[in-house]
């Protein structure tokens, strides 16, 4: 008996162009594999600077991921549930950040808290300085990495029938009561893949925190920014740093991935 053909398959060609799109992604990444000096590996990545930098990076990207969850959830809420004149173009520009070439982002963070800023001459004269410092790496994380949580959450917000507030509201419950107890509950996949993949961008975070906060070892100069200057001095330790990213942006990936396929998946 022959086998009958899917009459709605995919082309070849698709799958073709599918190749080498992956090819494209792959390749390099293959590349740097083959490029790493394995027996120096370990004391390549726990040099000082290595280690302060590292350290430096989860610090910061932990403070900014917290700072994303604290300023995203509310952000989110309001564009998927008001109405309010100008909404279209209030989303984009909180999404601008997305698609902003982060130096960019770095000059319009500099303006605003350096210390002839538009806040920062203010802040200033406090004796509160923020440009060139640890906070400033996490501002400029911030920026480039609010977007992601804003976006996803909001596409979950959106997503999400009302009738469980709304019989929520019938029997009493307050506007918190019914945030805390039904709406985020029930939007818990969208913010967790949004503050993975805000985590993901703030660590991998280079143009916005260089021209904002500068390259200080120990202050400012996160992994990236060391990938950036042992590219020059010391190829091998660059090339074993970016191997580290590149392993940890694997497994958050992978994580908000699998969260988004587990919820996506029925039979799970």
């Amino acid at each position: 008996m022959s086998r009958r053909r899917d009459p709605v398959g995919l082309p070849g060609g698709v799958y073709a162009l599918a190749l080498v799109g992956a090819g494209l992604i792959l390749l390099p990444l293959a590349a740097l594999v083959t490029r790493v000096d394995w027996p120096n590996f370990w004391p390549l990545v726990t040099s000082e600077a290595s280690r302060a930098a590292f350290l430096l990076s989860v610090k910061t990207s932990g403070t900014a991921t917290c700072l994303c969850v604290l300023l995203g959830i509310p952000m989110a809420l309001v564009l998927a549930r008001a109405r309010f004149p100008g909404q279209s173009v209030v989303r984009a520009l909180v999404l601008l950040p997305l698609v902003l070439p982060p130096v960019v982002g770095g000059l319009a963070l500099l303006y605003t808290f350096g210390r002839r800023g538009l806040l920062g001459r203010h802040l200033e004269v406090m004796g509160l300085r923020i440009a060139f410092s640890t906070t400033a790496v996490v501002l400029a994380q911030t920026f480039v990495a609010l977007p992601f949580l804003v976006l996803s959450l909001e596409g979950a917000l959106r997503m999400l029938p009302r009738h469980y507030e709304e019989v929520a509201a019938t029997l009493g419950a307050g506007r918190w009561a019914m945030l805390w107890h039904i709406t985020l509950p029930l939007v818990l996949p969208g913010l967790t893949s949004g503050l993975v993949l805000s985590f993901a961008r703030a660590l991998g975070e280079f143009g916005a925190t260089l021209t904002f906060a500068g390259s200080l070892q120990g202050v400012t100069r996160t992994l990236p920014l060391e990938i950036y200057l042992e590219r020059e001095s010391d190829p091998d330790a660059a090339v074993a740093l970016s191997l580290i990213l590149v392993a940890v942006a694997l497994a958050v990936v992978g994580l908000a991935t699998r969260r988004a396929t587990a919820n996506s998946d029925p039979g799970d």
